[in-house]
């Protein structure tokens, strides 16, 4: 089965510095029909003013990996990180048993786009941590590259989940496939592009939650870039 969320339906919030597109229910946008997708909470795309940004504020018990789209995002947090995150950079945040961050637009003249994913971690009381990365486009070209797993497989990020978020980046007429395991669930967010998903075609800001899928076979049509979740069904 599979279920699509169009780019439109999202929640929508508007605050001059910020303009964010919440996939589920989020500070003021609330539908309870969408409150996340298995261990999935969260998909917030943002795009945050040049010189602004969310000033020092907690979290606690939740994995937060951070994807920017182009720009640059200036992180500090009570660990003692201060890092900027680049396009093509990807973060990992465990909140765990507390930790408190800011995020500011480190240009003073372009707008940074990211999307910022919540996942739900394995227990509670984690120790905070956190771990940065860049992945080129040319290791996600034509392939699922793992940006963030269990284990820390394929140089990608290490979150405290049985979850594995992959991306790819395809050209036009491009195809790959993605055969999924028993007992699993799939939420596809496209992020750039428009590409053809079992048939479904979907564009930028669109996604599609799978269940019981055997097979995904995607196609870009004028090329595309696609992050793909692979999560646990009995959540």
């Amino acid at each position: 089965m599979i279920q699509i969320r169009k780019a439109e339906e999202r929640g929508h919030a508007e605050h001059g510095w910020l303009e964010s597109w919440h996939s589920f229910s989020f500070a003021e946008y609330y539908d309870p029909a969408h409150m996340g997708f298995s261990v999935l909470r969260v998909i917030n795309e943002d795009i945050v003013a040049p010189g602004s940004g969310f000033g020092m504020h907690p979290h606690r018990d939740m994995e937060i990996v951070t994807y920017v789209l182009s720009g640059a995002l200036q992180h500090q947090d009570s660990l003692g990180t201060g890092a900027v995150i680049t396009a093509g950079e990807v973060q990992r945040m465990s909140a765990g048993t507390g930790i408190r961050h800011s995020e500011f637009n480190a240009s003073s003249s372009e707008p940074v786009h990211l999307l910022q994913i919540w996942i739900l971690p394995e227990r509670a009381g984690i120790t905070p941590g956190y771990e940065q990365k860049r992945i080129p486009d040319e290791e996600k070209r034509g392939r699922w590259k793992a940006i963030a797993t269990h284990d820390g497989r394929d140089d990608s990020l290490t979150i405290h989940q049985d979850a594995a978020l992959y991306a790819a980046i395809l050209d036009d007429g491009e195809r790959i496939e993605f055969r999924p395991e028993p007992e699993r669930v799939q939420y596809l967010q496209v992020v750039r592009g428009e590409v053809s998903m079992n048939g479904e075609v979907l564009s930028v800001g669109d996604a599609a939650a799978m269940l019981g899928e055997k097979e995904l076979l995607l196609a870009a049509s004028g090329g595309g870039e696609v992050l793909l979740f692979d999560l646990p069904a009995d959540f």
